[in-house]
């Protein structure tokens, strides 16, 4: 019996079975007898059953009678080992977890499993052949148990421009099944969802949640067995034949990051945001603001007219300036170029220099746009080696935005790509790099024939790590037609995501919203977009688009050339107002409130960000449509310090008509929480801003 202790939670492991076995997963225990817990939660023999009471383990095995979804599939030729039942071999403990190995000398398989518990509870598995044939793996997929009171789920559904949209649903019996074929984290299937007892909302009830660090196809399950007991499990999905493990070969599955909280959604996801703020890639300094070019210039690329925008962003407090697509080979449309990562002689005749000189002469840096997983047909890579795309050579292949995906597991492929991108990086003063991936995987097979999405994805990890140890100072963002490649994974990689190429600050608040359960605002690309957002056509204050920009990694993705004088003082002061409450922000704990619905959709969001130390808050409460009733109801905090006095004022949002009269009221964290503040009416796709700072004395 192994106790391990959480900042969260306490998980106490049974390692007598073999695999090992999360007898508990829950509230901090205290100092308790491990042998006593299990002994309580011993199921008895139930009528029509098993003579044997099959362990839920991390990975569960049919052959021990489990009747649920197995962990670990595969076979050996003419169909055997296919049910293996792992025996004990050893157990290893050390700060913070456990590692546990387990044999079947039966089917020749040893299975790894190490258990580590900090802000997150870490589980992942390796299988080892140690037979004499090749064994055919289908699937290896931890799995950790939540307690049979989690009868409600939280997952996300989503497309482009769109993604991460909550969906809550009872969870009664049977099987909730996510699967993702896309060949990168997906914008339909997030993989992270949350369970737990019915009606917890964001500050009430025990929560569980389950994300799958992984950037490439997934397969996940919620699954309520029979007999009451209740699993998450989730891993890498494998196309047929994908991963075959020769003797003496092993396969590691994808890290499941569980987080618990007794008290809501908001303190479960602090498990998931702590453990990012933790990793040495993680930003250690003010994240600046940002002006990405695409809606501003699009393809129109023209060394004068960026340099002007660079001036006129500078103008307006902009500290990075990122060139996006069509600066390089023949990339004039999205019909050709990709793959010839070099300077385009026909649009910058003198190079990049001029343009990065301006930037940084500006006091900005200069970052750059690349999709360096990607081919077009129509270009110098495909016309020299169209042997090197990720294709099965007997059909003529699917395209996608006229593009082909780049098989980075081929070595020459990958040595290729990797020396354009070195020379891109070492040639010029470049500090961000915005890493995109437009195009899902179809029929993606290796130059055998084989499946290949799952080489695919090692193999971009091993291009960014390479890229990151030859420049340690460039900052990467991932990108995948905006917010199909989120997860912790790539983010052991990288600084930031692009949430979503919609800037419409009505979708981007749900899209927010959902991403903010598995990430903090720092790592969140939002962006103040045009008047008239490009994906929706939709119009939109600017207090509005701030508001809605301000809780992320702040960018503007604006002609700023074309603004009148007001809408440029405007942003000069919505961009300075970020910078004022950047720390707070970008270091505090993030903090959401229970929606107020219209029907089944909410019409207002309430969200924010607490100080470490409770001191201070920024509070924003954005009102999406009209509400049943004529005023929105109270805006209660809870999590304040309770004995602690708080002023609550108004933050002027630029060009923004809401007016709080109670702004500068005094209020205990005790009030706060208890009866709250009452908001003014506010139209639709409106916004409040307000700071909440302790007074001293208390």
């Amino acid at each position: 019996m192994i106790h391990l202790r959480g900042v969260q939670a306490d998980v106490v492991i049974d390692t007598s079975f073999g695999v090992p076995v999360i007898a508990y997963w829950g509230s901090p225990l205290g100092d308790v007898d491990t042998a006593t817990i299990v002994a309580a939660l011993a199921r008895p023999l139930v009528s029509g059953g098993l003579d044997v009471v099959a362990p839920l383990s991390v990975v569960p095995e049919h052959g021990s009678g489990h009747q649920g979804r197995p962990g670990l599939t595969g076979h050996r030729r003419g169909g055997t080992a296919w049910a293996p039942r792992f025996q004990p071999s050893a157990v290893a403990p050390f700060a913070g977890g456990v590692e546990v190995t387990a044999v079947d000398p039966v089917a020749q398989l040893r299975l790894v499993t190490r258990i580590v518990l900090d802000h997150v509870l870490a589980v992942s598995c390796t299988v080892v052949n140690e037979g004499t044939t090749r064994y055919l793996l289908d699937g290896l997929h931890p799995t950790l148990p939540v307690p049979a009171h989690a009868g409600e789920l939280l997952t996300f559904d989503g497309r482009w421009a769109r993604e991460l949209q909550p969906v809550r649903r009872a969870w009664r019996s049977g099987a909730w099944v996510s699967e993702n074929r896309a060949g990168r984290t997906s914008h339909e299937h997030p993989p992270f969802v949350f369970a737990g007892e019915p009606g917890f909302g964001e500050w009430r009830g025990e929560v569980w949640g389950v994300h799958l660090a992984w950037s490439g196809n997934h397969s996940m399950a919620a699954e309520c067995l029979p007999d009451g007991r209740r699993c998450v499990q989730a891993g890498e999905l494998l196309h047929p034949g994908e991963v075959c493990l020769d003797p003496g070969q092993a396969y590691e599955s994808p890290t499941v990051l569980g987080v618990f909280s007794s008290s809501g959604l908001t303190p479960a996801s602090w498990g998931f945001h702590r453990s990012l703020r933790t990793l040495p890639v993680h930003p250690s300094r003010p994240r600046p603001v940002l002006l990405n070019t695409w809606e501003a210039v699009y393809f129109d690329h023209d060394t004068h007219r960026l340099q002007a925008l660079a001036s006129a962003a500078a103008a307006l407090g902009i500290e990075r300036f990122v060139l996006d697509d069509g600066w390089f080979g023949s990339r004039r449309d999205d019909t050709r170029g990709l793959g010839d990562w070099t300077v385009s002689a026909d649009v910058y005749p003198d190079g990049l220099a001029p343009l990065i000189e301006h930037v940084r002469g500006l006091g900005m840096e200069f970052g750059i746009w690349v999709e360096p997983e990607m081919v077009n047909p129509d270009s110098d890579l495909f016309r020299a080696h169209p042997e090197w795309v990720l294709a099965d050579a007997g059909y003529e292949p699917v395209l996608g935005r006229h593009q082909l995906v780049l098989n980075l597991a081929e070595p020459a492929a990958f040595d290729h790509v990797f020396r354009q991108l070195d020379a891109l990086l070492r040639d010029h003063d470049i500090a961000f790099v915005k890493w995109d991936m437009n195009r899902n995987h179809v029929q993606g097979s290796g130059g055998d024939g084989a499946a290949g999405s799952s080489a695919q994805t090692r193999a971009f990890y091993r291009l960014v790590d390479a890229l990151r140890a030859a420049h340690p100072g460039v900052e990467i963002e991932s990108c995948a037609s905006g917010g199909g490649r989120i997860d912790h994974e790539v983010l052991r990689r990288t600084e930031r995501v692009w949430t979503s190429d919609c800037n419409d600050p009505l979708e981007r608040q749900t899209i927010q919203w959902g991403a903010s359960m598995l990430i903090p605002y720092e790592l969140m690309g939002a962006h103040i977009g045009p008047t008239r957002s490009h994906t929706t056509g939709r119009t939109q204050s600017l207090a509005f688009r701030a508001l809605t920009a301000m809780f992320g990694h702040l960018g503007v993705e604006w002609d700023v050339l074309s603004l009148s004088e007001s809408e440029r003082t405007q942003l000069a002061a919505a961009i300075a107002l970020h910078r004022r409450f950047r720390e707070l922000l970008h270091a505090g704990d993030v903090v959401r409130f229970d929606p107020v619905f219209n029907g089944d959709a909410a019409a207002s969001h309430s969200y924010g960000v607490y100080a470490a130390d409770r001191r201070a808050a920024l509070v924003a409460h954005a009102q999406l449509t009209t509400g049943m009733s004529l005023l929105p109801p109270p805006l209660r905090l809870p999590g304040l310090l309770p004995d602690v006095r708080y002023v609550v004022e108004q933050v002027p949002l630029p060009g923004a008509r809401v007016e709080w009269t109670a702004s500068g009221v005094v209020l205990t964290g005790t009030q706060l929480a208890a009866h709250g503040i009452q908001l003014p009416r506010q139209h639709p796709e409106s916004g409040l801003l307000l700071h909440l700072r302790a007074l001293h004395p208390t």
